[in-house]
């Protein structure tokens, strides 16, 4: 059975998707160690996952921004574990606003988690596989790892990084027998996109709207495809039909995007003008 008595470390693995991909591995099998910030949570899944399948599993309080923290950790789980056979780098966050809103502090924020984590992680794994000759990395990136939307330039630029990262490693490892994918998953129903919502720009909102098929995806979902497309050694994987046509109609436009996402915000602007003079019929243009 595939990932049956793998040692498998999920970052980000006690919510949302990672707590997802942390239950079904160990459905199959596998045994766990999930690096988290949160020692509750943390706590809370390892009881989860235990009463799914009784396995060797384990749990790391850990930031990964921080290197030296994720170097004891990993070297923890090596002692522990043995060395990773697969690592999936799923710890993110997300802070939506305008650039013009922005502190720089986040920018570093989110470079820190969102790329900087995952370079700590995999720097720290990678001697291990790189010695015994085999081993898969999965990176969870966005949407926006492909394409910017205005309100996520912190985000987006930290998933980007991201997925260059990816790319790059990909070319690397393969000729050591070292699998690596990139995952790309829609706005999916976790307790991460509640938090966005509520910082989630109106015009953002508004060209959700006109575009079909983005409607939250259940966790659930997500990390099967997710598992489907690791089982099936994909290098991109898209876990939403809806998401798998966006990309492709992307790729095929090329620059050709850019006057479609202009027409989007500008319809997003009309609507909400509109809603504005409904709601306010005397107010002044």
């Amino acid at each position: 059975m595939p990932f049956k008595n793998w040692n498998i470390l999920i970052t980000g693995g006690s919510s949302g998707i990672g707590l997802e991909l942390s239950r079904q591995l160990a459905t199959y099998g596998a045994n766990i160690s999930i690096f988290a910030r949160s020692i509750p949570q943390l706590e809370k899944t390892l009881d989860e996952i235990q009463h799914i399948s009784p396995g060797q599993h384990f749990i790391y309080p850990t930031d990964v921004s921080d290197i030296e923290l994720v170097n004891q950790n990993v070297e923890q789980v090596i002692t522990t574990s043995g060395i990773p056979d697969m690592l999936i780098n799923c710890a993110g966050v997300v802070q939506p606003r305008y650039a013009r809103e922005l502190d720089l502090e986040v920018y570093h924020w989110m470079m820190d988690v969102n790329y900087f984590g995952a370079v700590n992680v995999t720097k720290a794994v990678l001697p291990g596989m790189l010695e015994r000759g085999s081993g898969h990395i999965v990176n969870i990136a966005t949407m926006m790892a492909v394409i910017g939307i205005g309100g996520y330039t912190a985000y987006s630029a930290s998933k980007f990084a991201l997925r260059g990262f990816s790319d790059a490693l990909r070319m690397e490892l393969k000729p050591h027998g070292i699998n690596v994918a990139i995952a790309y998953p829609p706005d999916t129903d976790t307790p991460q996109l509640q938090y966005e919502n509520k910082f989630k720009p109106e015009i953002y909102k508004k060209i959700l709207d006109f575009v079909p098929a983005i409607d939250p995806v259940p966790p659930e979902k997500v990390a099967r495809q997710i598992l489907e497309g690791i089982k099936q050694n994909q290098e991109a994987i898209i876990p939403d039909i809806g998401m798998k046509l966006i990309f492709k109609l992307i790729n095929i436009l090329g620059r050709g995007v850019y006057p479609v996402l202009d027409w989007l915000q500008n319809m997003a602007i009309r609507q909400i003008d509109k809603s504005n003079k409904v709601r306010n019929p005397d107010s002044s243009p």
